[in-house]
């Protein structure tokens, strides 16, 4: 039997460990703007509003996620989807409200017959 004796340094390092895994943070930018736009669909009037403020968040959370390495993309985008729907909504609902109203008021109620 041969006896080596490097054979423990064959497993043996003197380098250091690599260091601990860090998971990156979530972007709360992100977050907000997930809540702003959930918020912006289901609170009526004011959702105008809250709609484009979760469309700022989410713009500002891209651009920080991208230049700090963060997570939380998908919550951005995911805001943003609802802040454009909830404020497309809104618009949309304010635009037809103001049609009926105008089309109601230009509608001649008194015949001359």
């Amino acid at each position: 039997m041969e006896h080596r004796e490097n054979d423990v340094d064959r497993y043996y390092n003197d380098t250091l460990p690599p260091p601990p895994y860090v998971v990156p943070k979530t972007n709360s930018k992100s977050i907000v703007s997930l809540v702003l736009g959930i918020l912006s669909v289901t609170i009526p009037y004011v959702g105008i509003l809250i709609g484009i403020v979760a469309i700022i968040f989410a713009s500002l959370a891209f651009k920080e996620i991208r230049v700090r390495m963060e997570q939380g993309k998908g919550l951005a985008i995911a805001g943003l989807v609802c802040g454009i729907i909830g404020t497309a909504m809104y618009v949309l609902l304010i635009a037809f409200v103001l049609l009926f109203t105008f089309a109601v008021t230009s509608f001649d109620i008194s015949s001359t017959y």
